[in-house]
């Protein structure tokens, strides 16, 4: 094959809605450049399982793939999880090269999807000044990932919100509805909740059960399958694609 193919690891859920949001963004990828394989792989609940899948390959006679985690951030699954399925796939299918891509975020791109998904939701530019922002992630308990959503935060302040605040849906604090309540007390006359998630699932739920039971004027919906955001996937795959100092032409 004259191009690596390009494996997206997605986490899995037993929510229906996650798999097909997954779906939907490598489609979307393929899309924006015809001609490159792009496969999907879970780590646990969807199938194909990521070995699976890179069994397939081997048999099909690919030679070489970049494994490219559906993440925001570097936390567990990042630093354990998939270096580990794919430590043993190599050993299992030795004559397949597999590289592991940098994870999604923080990038300019992810920072345009949540606008993009905020103008949705009926935010417009003359908001900002006296509208406060959650960014409400999953959470994590990697110290690293979280002190990733909290430069993020700092610095969508700069951009014209009138306030930001970090927020987790899970295993650190803030709350959603915590932050929401934090602006609402510093005088904040309107909130919005941006979940900083991919895709539909149990903990984007919470965000969106916190930003209504605190009363957010106006809740973004995930990430999903934009444009930005499939254009983020390529330019990952080709940072790993192409040793530093090389062209892509070469």
């Amino acid at each position: 094959m004259s191009h690596p193919v390009l494996l997206v690891i997605a986490h899995g859920s037993r929510d229906p809605r996650h798999a097909a949001t997954v779906h939907a963004l490598t489609e979307r990828v393929r899309a924006q450049r015809p001609g490159l394989r792009v496969e999907t792989g879970f780590l646990e609940f969807n199938a194909p399982s990521v070995p699976r899948v890179l069994e397939r390959l081997a048999a099909e006679g690919a030679d070489e793939v970049i494994a490219l985690p559906l993440l925001l951030t570097r936390a567990f699954h990042a630093k354990t999880d998939i270096p580990s399925v794919l430590r043993e796939a190599r050993a299992r299918l030795p004559r397949l090269h597999i590289r592991q891509a940098d994870v999604l975020g923080p990038s300019p791109l992810l920072n345009a999807t949540l606008g993009r998904r905020l103008r949705e939701a009926g935010v417009r530019p003359g908001d900002l000044p006296r509208t406060g922002l959650v960014l409400a992630s999953a959470g994590s308990t990697d110290p690293e990932a979280i002190a990733v959503i909290a430069e993020i935060a700092r610095e969508l302040r700069h951009t014209g919100w009138c306030a930001v605040r970090p927020a987790f849906a899970s295993a650190a604090l803030p709350r959603t509805e915590d932050a929401v309540r934090a602006l609402r007390a510093e005088g904040v006359a309107r909130v919005a909740v941006a979940p900083y998630v991919i895709a539909p699932g149990r903990l984007p739920d919470r965000i969106a059960a916190g930003a209504q039971a605190a009363g957010a004027d106006v809740l973004a919906d995930v990430l999903g399958p934009a444009p930005e955001l499939a254009r983020l996937l390529l330019d990952r795959y080709d940072e790993a694609r192409v040793p530093v100092g090389a062209s892509l032409s070469a």
